[in-house]
């Protein structure tokens, strides 16, 4: 079985933890280590049994609590070579640096990373694989492309970005700077191109779909899911919405017969 569940997913702090078979990985450590470790209890985990941490990219809200979690827990820590450069993740006792598009087992899990564009040194975001079934991990991008669109059609289940609401991020109080940032194509998706995007990817093959990453002062989730409608219809049930102070609960997608191990 593959489930999946988040720590908390936001401007102030992101972490998803993937579990199949007998591994356990966590993506993205926004979150101190104190922090880390209660929120890991809330979903009956604890952080010896975390296998590695996978790093998106070197954005604090990603990153800041990587390197003490793995040092004080021996953790291994999966990256690019551009988010290692980056200077920001210094001190992590095990650095396994990749490429982005070089696929790799963790244990149970096949973990394929993807390029995308946002505006960090060599980000990426993962697709994961176990026992058949996928789940694609999309939420730090400003654009749409191509290869995003090939590389995460159908998964079985998309933690995906619904950052910002257009009208509330240019009627809000951020820097005009910070604003074209955002909404930059290096920045991140607005609702609009996240259910473009969704509808580009087939959302028929979802169990499950996250709307992840949504700003606390840019955006909220009735506007995301006024944006959603129109692709999914209104109170999908297979929809669920990521918090800042919670994340969500885990959620499962049942093993293919035959296919049990990650690279099948």
């Amino acid at each position: 079985m593959l489930r999946f569940a988040s720590l908390g997913s936001g401007s102030k702090g992101n972490a998803t933890v993937v579990s199949g078979g007998a591994t356990t990985v966590l993506i993205d450590c926004g979150f101190s280590a104190r922090e880390t470790r209660r929120r890991l209890a809330l979903l009956g985990l604890c952080p010896t049994q975390l296998s590695a941490i996978l790093v998106t990219h070197e954005h604090s809200d990603h990153s800041a609590g990587v390197s003490r979690v793995a040092r004080q827990w021996d953790i291994p820590v999966y990256l690019t070579h551009g988010t290692l450069r980056s200077g920001r993740l210094e001190g992590c006792p095990t650095v396994v640096c990749f490429n982005s598009e070089e696929s790799f087992p963790i244990g149970d899990l096949w973990v394929d990373p993807v390029a995308v564009p946002h505006d960090a040194r060599e980000p990426c975001q993962y697709r994961l694989a176990h026992g058949g079934r996928s789940l694609g991990v999309l939420t730090d991008l400003g654009s749409i492309t191509r290869h995003v669109v090939e590389r995460f059609r159908g998964c079985d289940a998309l933690v995906l970005e619904f950052n910002h609401d257009l009208e509330m991020l240019w009627a809000g109080s951020y820097p005009p700077a910070l604003k074209r940032r955002v909404a930059g194509d290096w920045g991140h998706l607005n609702n609009q191109q996240a259910a473009e995007l969704l509808r580009q990817l087939g959302p028929e093959t979802l169990q499950h779909l996250v709307v992840a990453h949504i700003s606390e002062h840019n955006n909220c989730p009735s506007r995301a899911a006024a944006a959603l409608a129109p692709v999914l219809g209104a109170g999908d049930p297979r929809v669920v919405f990521a918090a800042q102070n919670a994340g969500f609960d885990w959620l499962a997608l049942a093993t293919v017969t035959g296919q049990s191990q990650a690279f099948q």
